[in-house]
């Protein structure tokens, strides 16, 4: 596993750079609806910088050795911003994270681990009492890592967006 990578938050320029991979990664997923199906869904992707408008929310990004963006995510620290359907937006001391993108040359890596434990550290070291994310089936190998660092089914957050069944995960803190 490569662990020199560098996370850290987002920079504006690198806006852009990183929707335009999210909507490669997520238009890619066997079974996930397509920008075609969700035109919406795949504009928030494309415009991902904006979620850094809301307050306690940051693009965390996945910076490779050579300096290319290796993936990313989104860290919400307040939870009524998170914008998912569903009753996670009324979670009161939890942070949570959505939308995280690996570049698909780059898995395998622990790209989405990092990220994942660095969301997990921000809620910690801001005193949350859980940390709550959603997964779809056509994300399995997100949901088998989910797992396997401590989130558990939480069907109390589940929902569906459109046609698409999307189940909700959260880890105590």
């Amino acid at each position: 596993m490569n662990q020199n990578f560098i996370i850290r938050e987002a920079k504006p320029s690198e806006f852009n750079e990183i929707g335009d991979l999210l909507v490669l990664v997520y238009s890619q997923l066997k079974g996930f609806p397509s920008p075609e199906e969700q035109p919406a869904y795949y504009e928030r992707l494309q415009q991902i910088g904006k979620f850094t408008d809301y307050p306690n929310t940051k693009l965390m990004v996945a910076i490779t050795p050579e300096g290319s963006i290796g993936g990313a995510v989104v860290y919400f620290g307040d939870m009524s911003y998170y914008g998912s359907g569903g009753t996670a937006t009324k979670e009161t001391n939890a942070s949570g994270f959505r939308l995280l993108g690996v570049d698909p040359a780059l898995r395998g890596l622990g790209i989405g681990k990092r990220l994942t434990e660095t969301c997990i550290q921000l809620a910690r070291t801001e005193k949350q009492h859980q940390l709550i994310i959603h997964s779809t089936k056509a994300m399995q190998t997100a949901w088998k890592m989910y797992e396997n660092m401590g989130f558990v089914r939480s069907l109390d957050l589940d929902f569906k967006q459109g046609e698409l069944d999307v189940f909700g995960f959260r880890m105590a803190l």
